[in-house]
């Protein structure tokens, strides 16, 4: 195990790893203005919601690395403590990491990165029309965790409104994860694409709990081949099978001549209960 002392490491080794290892990290498209009315626009990846009631969103505009200033974001939301959280979608993926530059103050990163600027209901900032979902926040509090370079400063929101594009939105007019394509922030360079295959469901529970690993026959939580995922499937189930539905697993795989291979294709399938029921056949 390579282990990493925080305090003996440089700022920028430390920044990396922890970067690299906590991801991907959802994108928090800020848009704010300062007292004078100057707009700004500005992407960060230190970003999450904490709470739905009262619903919460906190994200992190940290100090510059090399010369510990505070990003313009933050200085504006000191002024006026308001902001828009726009959340980012693989269609403005290049358009964000050109408003991410430190242009000057003042600059108005909705022209530079051609973006089309829209009025909010409660707030002054502005929404970004092009973003799927747009939130208008007041600005809670803004802890400042140091003064030193990459020290973050802690921006926390209270979502007041929130607006959605209706092309997003399915029958029961919920957000559709296969239609929003988000993006997110991994290590270096590296982003990560909310679509495809690279999204799943997984049923989880709310109000009952699963078995537990330590409640599988030896055997079965003992195996090689059997992953600590396949464990963890079988450890969902709320109930082991009963006599009846192990005879049935026997008798429809009687010819099964691998019942590992096979429990792990019927798991692979979503199968858990059979797949469960045909390892008990084995049991002896």
């Amino acid at each position: 195990m390579f282990t990493i002392n925080t305090k003996e490491q440089p700022i920028p080794l430390v920044h990396k790893y922890l970067l690299g290892a906590v991801g991907p990290r959802p994108i928090c498209f800020a848009s704010t203005i300062d007292k004078d009315g100057n707009r700004n626009l500005a992407p960060f990846s230190f970003f999450n919601v904490f709470s739905a009631n009262p619903p919460i969103a906190v994200f992190s505009p940290a100090r510059s690395g090399r010369t510990a200033e505070t990003k313009h974001t933050h200085d504006n939301v000191k002024e006026v403590p308001e902001v828009v959280i726009n959340v980012v979608t693989y269609d403005m993926l290049h358009q964000i990491t050109l408003a991410g530059c430190p242009y000057p103050k003042g600059t108005d990163e909705f022209a530079k990165a051609g973006f089309t600027p829209i009025p909010s209901e409660l707030i002054k900032p502005y929404r970004v029309k092009e973003s799927p979902v747009q939130m208008e926040c007041e600005v809670l509090e803004v802890k400042e965790l140091g003064t030193g370079g990459a020290a973050g400063n802690l921006i926390i929101c209270e979502v007041k409104l929130i607006h959605i594009h209706e092309d997003v939105l399915d029958a029961n007019k919920m957000i559709d994860q296969s239609k929003i394509d988000l993006i997110a922030r991994m290590g270096g360079n590296w982003y990560c694409r909310a679509h495809g295959e690279a999204i799943f469901e997984l049923e989880r529970h709310i109000v009952t709990c699963g078995i537990g690993i330590d409640a599988l026959p030896a055997k079965i939580r003992n195996s090689n081949r059997l992953t600590g995922n396949h464990l963890g499937q079988l450890g969902n189930l709320e109930f082991m099978p009963s006599v009846e539905d192990i005879k049935l697993a026997a008798e429809t795989y009687k010819h099964c001549k691998d019942i590992e291979a096979t429990a792990i294709e019927l798991l692979h399938q979503g199968k858990t209960l059979d797949a469960m029921a045909l390892l008990m056949t084995n049991e002896n």
